[in-house]
């Protein structure tokens, strides 16, 4: 029994049944269904970003109008993981994805339609609510259909390699649709993926037996005051880290709003332990398991942007590559995690465990950023780039058996929670490594160009201190799985 669920004496059970048992077909098709929500979301995070030129030309943003581009998403999206999560644990978590993926392709029909920036930014806004909904409790729903230890392993591999090859093709899609299209059918694309996973979430996704509904559900098991407080803590949160490249780490505007971030956070936290019906039971924290499987989750999660993004500027930046170019550089990497995500992961993880198997993955993704760290200016991709591609199958290994522990500590009744608490600390970890790491690479490139470099050097060795910070987190998060996350009993 897991940790979490030998504590649940006392709380509200508004938690689902288990599904009525459902053939291999219908569990493979829901599984379908869920990758491609997945999918749909990971691809409108990356696939954005190589076209941000071409929409700041359409539609007319300022410099600074254009990072909102961005930012509305995943403010939206970060803010409201854990509201949707519980939400999916009191009225259902079939519900509640459905409503999440049909926002989602309405609002990319209107990104993609959008004719002004205000429109656009709104657009993104909503995008990152249905995504929100929709991925807070994909993780719920697969756990609570795959009960066998070895077909659960595998259906996590198949949803993690989903997410962590959807950010690298992405990058190849986004650059050939704006190139061969326009920059409105990065949105677009999303609709038939939308309805395609609608269609089939109806119809073979489990129902959710015991779920409450409508407004007695909510006021018997949603505290309200603690939904607000979440929801505006991690949504100021956010904004506050993703202006911090603008503001500075210690200016006013930084502190001031970060102070209020944390202090609502904290009374949350306070409500929490005092609530009849919170909206995060204490108790799934106190799962050593849970606790430590989103610790080390914030880590390499901020750790990695070095290497998606900061790798892609490098890519761009010093070698001179197109977009085009560089989703098609950073390929390789989604080729070897999709490889050992589908066809090593779930095996090893098997005979070794979650544990060993996470630690093996970040043993390797901590080798590719200190070789990152060492790459010289006029980097031959051949030689220099293309061999450090297979050190990504780190990433293969390593999420896959973060994603089992992150969900493992939690019972049946709190599994949307899980869900929900696990993306959102991937989500914050990656405003944070956008944050520091960006700030912390233009703060020596700009030194470095005081100094005299030339302009290729001070990218290259603002790039170079981004890869060995991020190094560094990994190692954090190595000793993190090591010392807490407690090897299972197999």
């Amino acid at each position: 029994m897991s940790e979490s669920a030998t504590q649940t004496s006392g709380a509200v059970d508004t938690g689902a049944a288990p599904p009525p048992p459902s053939s291999a077909r219908t569990r493979a098709l829901a599984l379908g269904v869920l990758a491609s929500g997945m999918l749909m979301i990971v691809l409108d995070g990356s696939i954005v970003t190589v076209a941000m030129p071409a929409i700041q030309d359409d539609l007319g943003f300022s410099p600074a109008g254009l990072s909102w581009v961005v930012n509305a998403y995943l403010i939206a999206f970060g803010s409201l993981l854990l509201l949707a999560g519980r939400l999916g644990d009191l009225l259902g978590r079939k519900r509640v994805f459905l409503a999440g993926t049909g926002v989602f392709t309405a609002a990319s029909l209107l990104a993609g339609a959008a004719t002004s920036p205000a429109v656009l930014i709104a657009a993104r806004f909503l995008q990152g609510v249905g995504s929100a909904m929709a991925a807070a409790v994909s993780l719920g729903i697969l756990v609570t259909l795959f009960t066998e230890p070895g077909e659960r392993a595998r259906a996590i591999a198949v949803f993690s390699f989903t997410g962590a090859a959807g950010a690298s093709i992405g990058q190849v899609v986004g650059g050939l649709l704006t190139d061969a299209l326009s920059w409105h059918w990065i949105f677009f694309i999303n609709l038939p993926i939308g309805l395609a996973a609608l269609a089939l979430a109806a119809r073979v996704l489990p129902g959710d037996l015991r779920a409450r509904t409508g407004p007695r559900a909510l006021a018997a098991g949603a505290d309200v005051m603690g939904a607000l407080l979440i929801t505006a803590g991690l949504m100021l949160g956010i904004y506050t880290v993703v202006k911090v490249e603008r503001y500075g780490w210690l200016s006013g505007h930084t502190l001031g709003l970060g102070a209020l971030a944390l202090a609502l956070i904290g009374a949350f936290a306070a409500r929490q332990a005092t609530a009849r019906t919170p909206l995060m039971p204490l108790r799934i924290l106190r799962s050593r398991t849970v606790a430590g499987a989103n610790a080390v989750q914030m880590l390499m999660v901020a750790a990695l942007f070095s290497f998606q993004i900061i790798l892609a500027l490098h890519l761009q930046r010093v070698l001179g590559y197109g977009a085009g170019e560089t989703g098609l550089a950073m390929l390789p990497a989604a080729v070897v995690i999709g490889a050992v995500s589908l066809g090593v992961s779930a095996r090893l993880t098997g005979r070794f465990g979650e544990r060993n198997v996470l630690l093996t993955g970040l043993l390797l993704l901590i080798t590719l950023l200190v070789l990152l760290s060492r790459v010289p200016v006029d980097a031959d991709y051949a030689t220099d780039l293309l061999p450090l591609m297979l050190l990504a199958a780190g990433f293969g290994l390593a999420l896959p058996a973060l994603t089992s522990l992150g969900m493992s500590g939690a019972g049946e009744q709190d599994a949307g929670l899980a869900s929900g608490l696990f993306n959102t600390a991937q989500q914050i970890g990656m405003a944070v490594g956008v944050a520091v790491l960006s700030t912390l690479a233009a703060s020596r490139s700009e030194r470095m160009l005081a100094g005299g470099a030339s302009g290729a050097e001070a990218l290259t060795g603002g790039y170079h201190l981004a890869f060995g910070v991020g190094a560094g987190l990994l190692v954090a998060a190595f000793v993190v799985a090591f010392a807490v996350l407690r090897p299972r009993t197999r």
